[in-house]
């Protein structure tokens, strides 16, 4: 291993691990490796008022719209 590949791997091992995310996407960066994660971990944090909307979608349209599905 190479002078620079041990400072390198020295140089992660002393990162903060606060600094560690953005350390991590700037090397996927530099490597052309990204990251597919889906859904992503944001999706779906949003609550409905009414969980149940995708079952009443005719009826909700129904009441917006005011007439039959």
């Amino acid at each position: 291993m190479s002078a620079q590949r041990e400072e390198l791997h020295q140089l992660i091992d002393d990162l903060p691990d606060e600094q560690v995310p953005a350390t991590l996407a700037l090397l996927r960066a530099q490597t052309g490796r990204t990251t597919s994660e889906w859904p992503p971990s944001w999706f779906g944090a949003a609550e409905a008022r009414q969980p149940d909307i995708s079952e009443r979608v005719d009826e909700i349209l129904q009441e917006e719209l005011g007439r039959s599905a």
